[in-house]
């Protein structure tokens, strides 16, 4: 009996020691499935890499010309300072940057083999998009109400429209932006991803990620719910009441030049509306059984959206097309 002690405390230990060794190496398991993700991109042939590779490159060249140009055009120029072209020069940086966020790791995938994406890069990507998507939507609805002034009340523009309002209005954009995106990425990746690393789309989202989740994503529903409430919502009814009191005041204008005029001040910033929460609408809207047409859409606002901006806001003004002509005649001249 004396010797079946030792045998039995011997016997306890090295059943504690084991399980202790398996619940460690569970924990190294379960941290190494969080260390990477595989971002998947688009499902085509191998072959095909290499074209797509060649248009996200010259895309991603027209967006860094277009806004940086855009930029360079305001800055320089003493006629453009005013509030409109103000949010016109935010607008381009924060397209120039988002688009920055994903273009660049989508290209190093089409050549890489493993398309691996640290945990940290994909909760940085998260972030940083979120951040530039949500501020860039209500920049939008505070240009709509710069041009609901300009148009409705013309003689009261400068007072109203102040530099200190449109620096409010922009500072503004930008926190709602960190605050949603803050909140969108702690609460994403407080999930378990034990089920893939593999996320079936061409960057870090919060759907695809949500997909490979074995966690329950209900309070990650209610939260996206809860952003989409209080960010597309109240810009596109501001953006939509603005635009109905401008529409009510060019047809009170008799003359048809005046209504030409005062339309194509809108025009250009309705076509950037259109294109973004279109592409924005259809793919957090539709359900979340389609990831391949999720994939074309978000193309839509990362890389079509801010290519198309610069292009926009050149083609149909005036004063940029006149800024453009005199900076590249003295260039011209330089040269």
């Amino acid at each position: 009996p004396l010797e079946t002690k030792p045998r039995f405390h011997l016997f306890i230990l090295t059943c504690a020691s084991q399980q202790v060794s398996a619940m460690g190496d569970s924990r190294t398991d379960n941290h190494s499935e969080v260390t990477d993700f595989i971002l998947v991109g688009f499902r085509v042939r191998p072959e095909l890499h290499i074209l797509l590779f060649v248009i996200f490159l010259l895309v991603y060249a027209m967006i860094l010309l277009g806004n940086v140009g855009m930029m360079a055009i305001i800055v320089t120029d003493p006629r453009l300072n005013t509030p409109m072209y103000f949010f016109l020069g935010n607008l381009s940086f924060i397209d120039l940057f988002y688009s920055s966020v994903i273009a660049p790791k989508a290209m190093i995938n089409f050549w890489s083999e493993s398309k691996s994406i640290s945990f940290a890069g994909c909760v940085t990507q998260l972030f940083l998009f979120a951040l530039f998507i949500v501020a860039e939507g209500f920049l939008l609805a505070a240009m709509a109400y710069d041009r609901f002034i300009a148009i409705c009340n013309p003689l009261l523009y400068s007072v109203q429209m102040s530099a200190r309002l449109c620096t409010q209005l922009v500072a503004g954009s930008y926190l709602c932006g960190c605050f949603s995106s803050v909140l969108l990425t702690s609460v994403t990746f407080t999930l378990s991803f034990c089920a893939s690393r593999a996320i079936d789309h061409f960057y870090c989202d919060y759907r695809p990620l949500q997909r490979i989740s074995c966690s329950d994503i209900y309070f990650l529903k209610v939260i996206s719910f809860f952003l989409c409430s209080i960010i597309i919502l109240p810009t596109i009814i501001v953006i939509i009441v603005s635009y109905m009191y401008i529409v009510s005041t060019v047809l009170k204008i008799r003359s048809t030049e005046g209504r030409k005029k005062a339309f194509s001040t809108c025009s250009s910033h309705l076509g950037v509306v259109s294109v973004l929460y279109g592409a924005v609408i259809f793919m957090y809207f539709i359900p979340d059984r389609f990831p391949e047409l999720s994939k074309v859409a978000s193309l839509c606002y990362t890389l079509v959206t801010p290519m198309l901006n610069p292009l926009i806001y050149s083609l149909r003004n005036k004063d940029v097309k006149d800024a453009l002509r005199k900076i590249l005649g003295k260039k011209i001249l330089l040269f």
